[in-house]
């Protein structure tokens, strides 16, 4: 495979099982591009579309082929993500992982209120009174379901730091955001928009959720940091160590950064595509300059089939970009 009119070559397809099911998939897959200026990730999910998908793929030759800006800091606090799991999974979760901050996936067809609520008060007793509690309902939510959701989440998580995305429009969360007093953050509302600056303008949201890739680079992000306003949360998509570099890479290059991002993935993976994975210390990661070598990826590369769609996927996107 290859995309020379970028002067990258795609190296290969990896396939990386996940601990837990996350947005319907049992594993992460992805192509690997290698360029002048290192490795890049091109991984949109399966159900994005090749529009959409473009903006991935800018973000993956930016990485591989013209580098990132320099950071204006050596390390990032990141926060551990709790997914779908018993409240003693959760505990012990958020007990072994170093980090001060916990982000726990709530408002998931297999959950109910009551099960968030009994996640949230086990993941505030493994942190302690002193730690940050954030929840990601995923746009899962109408406006009262949220307000009444969050009311109780809030209770039970001893005070929530903010909710991700409660609802899936700007409106939604406008009118959510006057109506409790916990933190909203937008997520989907600007990474899927077409004009990052409504989320900001309609008084929707308190803190900005931006990922490199699905903006189509770290420049491009940085540009969109700016022009939302608002407080900045740098997180991954599930993506290798290769594409966590460039999450890494944003928030080093942030001028002002208030919370802990949501880089801290490389646990939510059975495997990664290199022996150096960018896993937290004391709830910390390093600023890269470039991504690591993915000297795993022979031992991670897809089947056949898959390779193959990948491969088609890759030429299509590459036409639209």
């Amino acid at each position: 495979m290859s995309d020379k009119g970028n002067g990258v070559d795609a190296s290969g397809v990896f396939a990386l099982p996940l601990r837990n099911r996350f947005r319907g998939i049992t594993v992460r897959e992805g192509v690997l591009l290698r360029g002048p200026a290192g490795w890049g990730e091109f991984s949109p999910f399966r159900d994005y579309d090749d529009t959409e998908s473009a903006s991935w793929l800018a973000a993956a030759v930016e990485a591989s082929r013209v580098g990132w800006p320099e950071p204006v800091r050596d390390s990032i606090e990141v926060n551990t993500t709790v997914p779908v799991v018993a409240p003693d999974h959760a505990h012990e979760l958020v007990s072994s992982s170093g980090c001060r901050t916990a982000k726990v996936k709530v408002a998931d067809p297999r959950s109910t209120l009551a099960d968030d609520c009994a996640r949230l008060e086990a993941v505030r007793d493994a942190l302690g009174p002193r730690g940050a509690v954030r929840v990601d309902a995923n746009a899962a939510w109408d406006v009262d379901t949220a307000v009444r959701a969050l009311g109780e989440l809030d209770r039970a998580a001893g005070g929530l730091e903010y909710a991700e995305q409660p609802c899936p429009s700007v409106p939604e969360l406008a009118e959510v955001r006057r109506k409790v007093d916990v933190r909203i953050a937008a997520d989907e509302s600007i990474r899927r928009a077409e004009d990052p600056l409504r989320v900001a303008v309609a008084g929707a949201a308190d803190v900005a959720v931006v990922k490199v890739a699905p903006l189509g680079g770290v420049r491009r992000a940085l540009d969109v940091a700016e022009a939302c306003g608002l407080p900045c949360v740098v997180s991954s998509a599930v993506d290798s160590s290769i594409g966590l570099a460039a999450g890494l890479a944003l928030a080093g290059a942030l001028p002002e950064l208030e919370f802990a991002c949501g880089l801290g993935t490389a646990s939510l993976l059975t495997a990664d595509v290199t022996s150096s994975p960018l896993s937290p210390v004391a709830g910390r990661l390093p600023v890269p300059r470039t991504a690591p070598e993915p000297d795993l990826l022979a031992a991670h590369s897809a089947d056949p089939e898959t390779t193959r769609w990948w491969q088609d996927r890759l030429c299509r996107v590459g036409a639209i970009r």
